[in-house]
């Protein structure tokens, strides 16, 4: 083989669109930007944002069905921040055919996505996450039947050293200054403030005494990993016949499961009412949860409503004391009957193996597990687009095989025919598709004569 030389380039004068090179997941990209031309995606999206726009004066915006496509792409390619969504779409030749641009138009960056998604109210994003749920109600994907219940937590765009108190408005490094010098430290150093910190009694952040400066709806929580940061709480409720994600709420990280089970459930019930899959009272829908969510106030309000639980029970020693509420000593025991059916048994693996691995991927491999906006109404805009990305992704699953861009390069498609020959001899023929990793398809064939 000989070397090749770097030449001189030459600028072509014509090139046409399916001679330039394109990454290797334009296959699905082509196939979901057919599914959302064939919704009318951009004429749903421009004609919800359009009471937010003057009618002719000033330059044009990004037309809103690019601003949500860009990002749906956060979730399809792992991208958190709009920075680099900005920069991943600027890079891509087929994400740029995806965002329907025109060769000389530039992908908008992350300060026009800032922009447009302070102008579009929260009540837009929830439309557009609606809008997604609807279309997979079509393809049959939302049964309504079975609800699983979890929370995680999502990382903020704050640092707890910025955290004051909230009564005198004193950080935590001067109050450590403070304290330092209380004990005989004139000038202390860090690593002084450091070893006091660490011995210092009856040390502990309340988010009653603390609040973070740059971004006070951030709540001090415990993480996943056992760190301590201050965080969000995304909670979702999935439906586990499918997976399609029915709610997908943002509550503050200090809120405990049993009151942000209420909430979450509300929505759900909205989400599912607007595809005529809502529970009803003859028909009402399972509420799977882990004992997290295990309360007498949560059983006693849920029972006899259109939500059947079966919510896990803790362990508890001793007997239970009801001092005369019956109510909730019905609701108890009637949760607890139906955790020993084998309905509610197969529920709970749905549960365990459906709704943990969801949240791995909007968060994990998504990208989301920390937020780099502020507020909770912005991070809920920007996390009601990447779980529509997510549904969106089951559909894609259902139409070719594959959620992500990545998982249809990496897949092949085959199937065998067999024919039987008048002689009585049995043909099988194996015919594979093959995707390669720049995208391109090759067909192998294979013929095996079986006597």
């Amino acid at each position: 083989m000989a070397m090749g030389q770097q030449k001189d380039r030459q600028g072509d004068l014509m090139v046409s669109w399916s001679e330039m090179p394109r990454s290797p997941g334009h296959v699905f990209y082509d196939r979901l930007q057919s599914v959302l031309v064939e919704a009318d995606f951009d004429g749903f999206a421009e004609a919800l944002c359009k009471p937010y726009y003057a009618a002719r004066m000033g330059a044009p915006s990004v037309p809103p069905g690019r601003y949500f496509r860009m990002h749906l792409v956060g979730y399809f390619e792992g991208i958190g921040s709009e920075r680099g969504l900005s920069w991943r779409c600027s890079d891509s030749l087929s994400l740029r055919d995806f965002l329907r641009l025109e060769s000389r138009d530039r992908v908008p960056d992350h300060s026009w996505l800032s922009k447009t998604r302070s102008r579009l109210p929260h009540e837009v994003h929830q439309a557009i996450f609606d809008w997604v749920l609807a279309q997979i109600a079509e393809a049959g994907l939302v049964k309504g039947e079975r609800i699983g219940v979890d929370a995680s937590t999502m990382e903020a765009n704050a640092a707890l050293r910025n955290i004051v108190r909230r009564d005198t408005a004193e950080g935590y490094r001067e109050m450590l200054e403070r304290l330092a010098q209380e004990s005989g430290i004139e000038t202390p150093t860090a690593a002084d403030l450091v070893r006091l910190d660490r011995k210092r009694k009856g040390k502990k952040l309340s988010n009653q005494d603390w609040v973070s400066k740059s971004d006070p709806e951030a709540k001090i929580a415990k993480m996943k990993d056992g760190t301590t940061h201050l965080a969000y709480k995304p909670e979702h409720a999935v439906d586990l016949d499918t997976g399609a994600v029915v709610a997908a709420e943002l509550h503050p990280a200090d809120e405990g499961d049993p009151t942000t089970l209420f909430k979450t459930l509300a929505a759900a019930e909205a989400n599912l009412e607007a595809v005529d899959a809502a529970p009803t009272a003859e028909n009402p829908a399972a509420c799977v949860a882990d004992k997290g969510y295990h309360s007498r106030a949560v059983l006693k309000a849920l029972d006899d409503s259109l939500w059947k639980t079966r919510i896990a029970e803790p362990k508890q020693k001793g007997f239970s004391r009801w001092h005369g509420d019956e109510a909730a000593q019905r609701a108890v025991t009637n949760n607890r009957v139906r955790l020993k059916s084998g309905v509610a048994r197969e529920a709970f693996k749905r549960r365990a193996e459906i709704v943990e691995r969801f949240f791995a991927h909007n968060l994990d491999r998504g990208g989301m597990r920390r937020t780099w906006l502020r507020g909770r109404e912005n991070v809920h805009k920007r996390y009601l687009l990447h779980v529509a990305g997510h549904n969106l992704s089951l559909l894609m699953r259902q139409l070719i095989g594959a959620g992500t861009p990545r998982e249809a390069v990496a897949g092949g498609y085959g199937c065998i025919f067999v024919i039987i020959a008048p002689a009585g001899t049995i043909l099988v023929a194996q015919i594979l598709l093959i995707v390669s990793q720049e995208g391109k398809t090759a067909f192998a064939a294979i013929w095996i004569a079986v006597e």
